[in-house]
């Protein structure tokens, strides 16, 4: 891999990271107005909507039948399972809490990585990572409720589902357009997300308002599709664990938009956290990755 490249895919997924902060943020907004999950199959029949228009207008062809398992995982994970899991997270725990909390996702990310993708971190890349982990925990620690609460185990369940769904679709990347790939992903979800995206239509849909539909269009477009487009280019280009290590800086972003978007406080130790944890990520980004 070129010096080049992997600067290019840091550049990409660091957009990308940028389009998925928002996420909580947006939720957070349509969550008391919108059922967690009609959040999560209207997004993802919005998002497979566009998908199916975009994959139309350039004349793409299926992808090779050996792709489609690891479309189908992807699309499970990224799709379905974080979606929901977040936003029966934000139901319960504040934006920054929930922010901070994921910023393990980078250190699951990397383990799925070894395990799907056959990539293989050096002694000195884990150190970093588990050192930028181990900040943001504190973090949460510190910042956090005190305690785990059912927040907290959407929280992990999103986690998860995102580490396993990023290592998927990165892998794809390699074979095709990193925006195909979620393309696609969408695309397989829309016999399940149509249905039940009418079926668990708001009564009052008229009555929700326009901030909430905001919060829906932003986690359609964005952050279900329009982020993948550079984060899954860049994972292809920069190496999912390396790329991964970016998410660590995504806690912070969260918390500076949910201030500006949820009205939740910044400290002058949030800021201090994140100058640690950009550290630990720029050490990181020094260390060999095999792949």
């Amino acid at each position: 891999m070129s010096r080049r490249h992997e600067q290019l895919g840091l550049l990409l997924g660091f957009i990308g990271m940028v389009c998925f902060a928002g996420t909580l943020p947006a939720t957070r907004v349509a969550i008391p107005y919108l059922d967690a999950w009609f959040l999560t199959v209207a997004r993802a029949a919005f998002a497979g909507a566009a998908a199916v228009a975009m994959l139309w207008w350039t004349g793409r062809r299926w992808p090779a039948r050996r792709h489609w398992a690891e479309i189908a995982l992807a699309s499970a994970c990224l799709v379905y399972g974080f979606p929901l899991f977040t936003a029966l997270a934000v139901a319960t725990v504040p934006v920054a809490h929930g922010g901070v909390v994921l910023g393990i996702l980078p250190t699951v990310t990397a383990c799925a990585a070894t395990l799907v993708a056959g990539e293989r971190p050096s002694l000195g890349f884990w150190l970093a990572g588990a050192a930028g982990g181990a900040i943001v925990v504190a973090f949460a620690l510190r910042h956090g409720s005190g305690g785990l609460a059912i927040g907290d185990i959407w929280l992990a369940a999103a986690i998860l589902s995102a580490g396993f769904g990023y290592t998927y679709a990165g892998k794809l990347s390699s074979a095709m357009p990193g925006w195909e790939v979620i393309a696609w992903a969408l695309v397989i979800s829309l016999p399940v997300a149509v249905p039940l995206t009418v079926w668990l239509w708001p009564d009052r849909a008229a009555a929700v308002p326009l901030a909430a539909w905001g919060g829906l269009a932003y986690v359609s477009l964005v952050s279900q599709l329009i982020g993948f487009f550079f984060w899954n280019a860049g994972l292809a280009l920069g190496g999912i664990a390396r790329v991964g290590q970016l998410q660590l800086l995504q806690p912070f972003a969260i918390v500076l938009m949910a201030a500006g978007v949820n009205g939740e406080p910044v400290e002058a130790e949030t800021l201090a956290f994140a100058l640690a944890v950009v550290v630990a990520v720029m050490v990181g980004r020094r260390m060999r990755v095999a792949r």
